[in-house]
């Protein structure tokens, strides 16, 4: 018999012992399961999110560009300033649009794939909304700065059915328009709401189809009229769906820094601000207070969504 032959029921007896080990002790084995990542969200994530708060009190010398470790309030403080008080409400005011107009337009196509597709086709269906989720972020950005622009595919539709005085009108209003659709906020507005549409698309989909069908039938047996219905009881049902997916898109508009340096008017959004401070000013402390704003915005947001059931729909 040779030595490996030998050591073998020894390291079989070591394994069943530890297995029935596991097996009698529940909480033993629940505990080595969730270690990993714990341990991860623990030192990683929290660990990291720590950190930045940390840097958000440390103190920048205007003069020498230095970073040190001195607690204090100034990066809070200049948040408050004026021009960081825009950029902040231009970013939630952009997000909040982007939700409402994402809501809109997902809710029709959610209860249509949720209501009147299945088999091949429903499959059809959801590859078409997630498509747009496989291609590169970068690229959709960067094409629809072609579409948008003059000369582009957009302007070419419009002038096509005759909208020119229309679209002109409105490029002339306060805060939407801009020189061109590819140079103002309604052109950064369409590329968010194309972007993250498919976010809140799912998650609509996704309760609608856990309304019952038998409460539908019922409300028409009783006369109820089809916006009747809607009204008193899909839209109800489906409102933590819409919850949900407001989480996305409002959360991921709110954090982008991309597309409001490809598409839209001069002006800062959150994101790029935090991409500025850090990386071309080296201004850390003020980099990690505007950090901040969008994970204290975003807490309370989720809060609010927990109470309204969103959680349930995701």
């Amino acid at each position: 018999m040779t030595t490996a032959q030998a050591s073998a029921p020894a390291r079989g007896g070591v394994g069943r012992s530890l297995s029935n080990l596991l097996y009698r002790r529940s909480t033993l084995r629940l505990l080595l399961l969730l270690t990993p990542p714990l341990l991860w969200f623990g030192v990683v994530y929290l660990g990291s999110l720590l950190a930045l708060l940390a840097q958000s009190f440390y103190t920048f010398d205007d003069f020498t560009m230095e970073v040190t470790p001195e607690l204090s309030w100034a990066s809070y403080k200049a948040l408050l300033d004026d021009a960081n008080a825009d950029i902040i409400l231009r970013t939630v005011g952009m997000s909040a649009s982007v939700t409402v107009a994402s809501a809109v337009l997902a809710f029709p196509i959610a209860y249509y794939v949720a209501r009147y597709t299945e088999g091949l086709r429903k499959g059809l269906f959801y590859v078409a909304i997630m498509l747009p989720m496989w291609a590169s972020y970068i690229v959709k950005a960067y094409a629809w700065t072609v579409i948008l622009t003059k000369g582009g595919i957009l302007y070419w539709l419009v002038g096509k059915l005759g909208l020119d005085g229309a679209l002109e009108w409105v490029l002339e209003l306060p805060y939407v328009g801009g020189t061109s659709l590819s140079t103002s906020n309604l052109g950064r507005f369409l590329v968010f709401t194309y972007v993250w549409l498919p976010f809140m698309i799912l998650p609509i989909q996704a309760a609608i189809e856990r309304v019952p069908p038998q409460l539908l039938q019922a409300s028409a047996d009783l006369g109820a009229r089809p916006a009747q219905t809607f009204r008193t009881v899909i839209l109800p049902l489906a409102f933590p769906g819409v919850v949900a997916g407001s989480i996305f898109t409002f959360s991921l508009t709110l954090g982008d820094y991309i597309i409001p340096q490809l598409v839209g008017p001069p002006g800062l959004f959150i994101g790029s601000m935090v991409y500025t401070q850090q990386g071309s000013i080296g201004n850390l402390p003020m980099a990690a207070a505007f950090t901040v704003v969008p994970i204290v915005i975003v807490g309370i947001y989720l809060s609010i969504a927990r109470r309204l059931g969103a959680f349930d729909a995701l």
